[in-house]
């Protein structure tokens, strides 16, 4: 008896034949004599610059510290009582508090009731019904103007201008963002054009945050790389961005240079000089400059100041600050702050031609606007207590506290790696993060490459393992060649961060032996 029918079976042919003539994947029989159809999206004929796409910070590493999470709440047996994720700047993740005020007014903000509640203090209450003034019928559950609300740009403006000691600002110049990469990730959408050698490049330091070469893989740009000096504690050299752009000429077309300070994920501070130095570089070499300032109320080492480049830019005069363009970003989820999980950023456009300006108004109505949560925080953030309010000295309280704390932190972690023989670190002058870079003996490095892995992330995920520290490997983030580091985040409560320090230490000097 015939599995299926005479229909069934022409059928079948049919698209069997279909399938062939067109190239595409065959028809399957099932045991039933249905035909399962193929899938119309596979890995073979999907966007192939999705597969390019890499990001360290939530690879590899971190996907097996939540199985170790998951596994020590089942009760398996491991060598260490749970899992430390040193691996993200996520503040609040790692035990930072939120600053009492911004938290107020945005509960005030979501839920309007609360207004009539005597235990919120007056400025709360105000700064909550300016904000909600701004929202379409009163409520943060409406869209905003595509460019962010009106009033929260005019604060960030007058935010910026006040830390640029008088510089002009335009709040038609600012675009609020879902946080700092949203905005970088839609310059670079601009910039990317032409084939072949003229395909638009994109300079980005080495080591550099996976964003940028997430986002220029995705977008099918050229990566250019430029190597920051780590025997000078990660300077920025013009030298070698000569030489990146030199050499990058002769297979695509320079367009535009990242500069991220304080740095990601070096924790390096630029000195005024080099970015006056850089921005003559940017002008000479006819790059759009963008400049991720996120962290710049995180300089902890003394004779370390931020100054930023747009700052710098105006002070140099009208030679300058009339012809280079520049973009810079910042966030909620970075400095004092560590609110992350709200997605608010802006960023300032400076010299960006008109009509491209209006392409870039354009592109961000496509996703209509930024989370409106979001932008009321970025307000607080430009905008905070002021002198005689109900709210200042307890807000200048936590917010002194918190960048003391991190300061501390970031001396520790400096301090106590470099007593272990084959780390060396250098000075965490600012953000959140170290990057040391680590001895690993070449039996090591061999028994790696049998695993196909990269050394240091066979070194990673084997301190995963042993310890429950997970750390992204230095290879992530790029490093000179037969150089290896990890990236780690100074978040930790002081305790938790010391003890992790040791761990590290006392690993490190287990792996050296066992692979001497």
């Amino acid at each position: 008896m015939p599995i299926f029918s005479q229909n069934q079976a022409t059928t079948a042919e049919n698209l069997y034949m279909n399938a062939t003539r067109r190239g595409l994947p065959k028809e399957k029989m099932t045991d039933n004599g249905m035909m399962s159809r193929a899938k119309v999206l596979t890995i073979d004929n999907m966007n192939p610059t999705v597969k390019k796409v890499e990001y360290a910070v939530r690879g590899p590493i971190v996907q097996r510290a939540v199985e170790l999470e998951r596994e020590l709440s089942e009760g398996m047996k491991k060598p260490f009582a749970e899992v430390i994720k040193a691996n993200i700047g996520d503040a609040h993740a790692m035990g930072q508090q939120p600053i009492t005020f911004f938290r107020q007014v945005l509960a005030l903000c979501s839920y309007p009731e609360l207004l009539s509640d005597s235990t919120f203090p007056e400025d709360a209450k105000s700064r909550a019904c300016r904000i909600l003034q701004s929202c379409g019928g009163f409520s943060m559950g409406s869209y905003s103007a595509s460019q962010g609300i009106d009033s929260v740009r005019q604060d960030v403006a007058q935010y910026i201008q006040r830390r640029d000691g008088g510089v002009p600002c335009d709040p038609d110049n600012i675009y609020l963002t879902t946080g700092a990469s949203d905005g970088i990730v839609t310059m670079l959408k601009l910039l990317v054009c032409g084939e072949g050698t003229s395909r638009a490049g994109v300079m980005i330091s080495i080591p550099q945050y996976p964003l940028y070469s997430a986002a220029l893989a995705e977008l099918g740009a050229v990566q250019i790389n430029y190597y920051l000096n780590e025997e000078a504690c990660w300077s920025l050299d013009i030298p070698e961005l000569q030489r990146a752009v030199n050499e990058a000429r002769r297979y695509c077309n320079p367009r535009a240079l990242c500069i991220i300070n304080p740095g990601n994920p070096t924790g390096q501070v630029q000195s005024r000089q080099c970015i006056e130095d850089v921005i003559r570089f940017a002008a000479k070499e006819r790059l759009f400059l963008m400049a991720d300032e996120v962290y710049q109320d995180n300089v902890y080492a003394d004779g370390c100041q931020f100054h930023s480049f747009k700052k710098v830019l105006f002070e140099m005069g009208p030679e300058y600050s009339e012809t280079v363009e520049l973009a810079s970003f910042h966030s909620t989820s970075k400095c004092y702050m560590g609110e992350c999980g709200f997605r608010g950023g802006y960023m300032e456009i400076i010299n960006m031609d008109d009509d491209v300006k209006a392409q870039l108004t354009k592109l961000v109505s496509v996703r209509l606007c930024p989370p409106v949560p979001g932008q009321a925080l970025m307000d607080l953030v430009v905008n905070p207590p002021q002198p005689g309010e109900p709210s200042y000295n307890n807000f200048i309280k936590e917010r002194t506290a918190t960048l003391s704390a991190l300061a501390e932190k970031a001396k520790l972690t400096e301090q106590v790696l470099n007593t272990v023989e084959g780390i060396s670190c250098n000075p965490v002058q600012g953000a959140m993060y170290s990057f040391p870079r680590i001895t690993i003996p070449e039996k090591a490095v061999q028994e790696a490459a049998e695993k196909g892995q990269a050394p240091d992330m066979f070194y990673c995920m084997k301190m995963l393992e042993e310890t429950g520290i997970c750390l992204v490997p230095g290879s992530g983030f790029g490093q000179k060649d037969g150089t290896y580091h990890f990236r780690m985040t100074i978040l930790p409560p002081k305790d938790k961060l010391q003890i992790l320090l040791n761990n590290v230490k006392e690993f490190h000097q287990r792996f050296t032996l066992q692979y001497s």
